[in-house]
């Protein structure tokens, strides 16, 4: 078997993995079932090692497929940074550059910067995927997430991006309706939207931070930001995604002096795994965002 052809079925079956089954594997490839099922039976039959048990409505890895599993995403990642290394010396960086970052990070600072990246770096395949929770980047074959908030230890390397200060937020309607709130202790007497599933973002960043009780929820921050919108209560969001409305006149911040900055929840980093030099993709994306995001 040749380096290219073993390439691609290591790339097949981390397919079929990531999308729990052959049939998902090969939509996500555009090619036949039969071809995905082909490349699994030629590793085991050269490992001399099943890799994969499957039954009629699922696969199960194997020990020895996960052990095996770990060390091909390494090695695949490094040859890619090899080829796109070498082709970096000859031309501008390429390949694909996948992107994790929650919703209204994408929204809000991403997206409008696409245009801009892609002419002038044409050659890069941008995906921009959204979670609202974090990823790992290997299982999910992703190159480079936004994390807000603190960083967890691991090996990821880290880029500081900078900070976004938080807001208390409503509408001129909805305090035309409810009334201003003048001392934090004000805020018991008004609806109050929060995070659903995420007690942490729940908190109340005032001297003694202050838990609160969320009269609406949703797991999605730019849900949050839209119910707000719609005069629905007052929502404690980032900077970095209601600076337009706050301009604009849509929401209007309230008790300012009370919030607490800096905070736990300011910090923005892009983080990416580097073994050895970090591919061109990656670095050439986050020296695009110095000096252009708006946190």
């Amino acid at each position: 078997m040749t380096i290219v052809s073993r390439t691609e079925d290591l790339e097949i079956l981390l397919t079929v993995i990531d999308s729990g089954g052959f049939s998902a594997a090969a939509r996500r490839l555009d090619i036949q079932v039969a071809r995905v099922s082909r490349a699994v039976a030629r590793l085991e039959s050269e490992l001399k090692t099943t890799l994969l048990n499957r039954t009629t409505r699922r696969i199960e890895l194997t020990e020895e497929c996960r052990r095996f599993v770990g060390s091909v995403r390494d090695g695949l990642q490094l040859l890619q940074t090899a080829e796109e290394n070498l082709r970096a010396q000859q031309a501008q960086p390429s390949g694909r550059l996948r992107v994790d970052a929650a919703t209204p990070f994408l929204l809000h600072q991403l997206v409008p910067l696409v245009p801009e990246f892609r002419a002038q770096y044409p050659e890069i395949q941008l995906e921009l995927i959204a979670n609202e929770r974090i990823i790992d980047l290997l299982e999910h074959r992703t190159d480079l997430a936004i994390r807000i908030g603190p960083l967890e230890s691991s090996n990821l390397h880290a880029k500081f991006l900078g900070r976004s200060p938080l807001h208390l937020v409503a509408t001129p309607a909805y305090l035309k309706r409810a009334g201003t709130p003048q001392h934090t202790k004000d805020l018991a007497q008004h609806a109050l939207i929060g995070f659903a599933d995420a007690p942490h973002l729940n908190i109340l960043p005032f001297k003694q931070p202050q838990p609160y009780q969320p009269q609406l929820l949703s797991s999605s921050g730019e849900t949050v930001r839209q119910l707000a919108l719609r005069d629905q209560g007052i929502a404690l969001l980032s900077n970095f995604m209601v600076h337009e409305d706050l301009s604009s006149g849509r929401l209007v911040s309230l008790l300012d002096t009370a919030l607490q900055s800096p905070n736990t929840r300011e910090p923005v980093h892009a983080v990416y795994y580097r073994s050895g030099a970090t591919p061109p993709r990656i670095t050439a994306f986050l020296k695009f965002l110095e000096g252009r995001l708006r946190l």
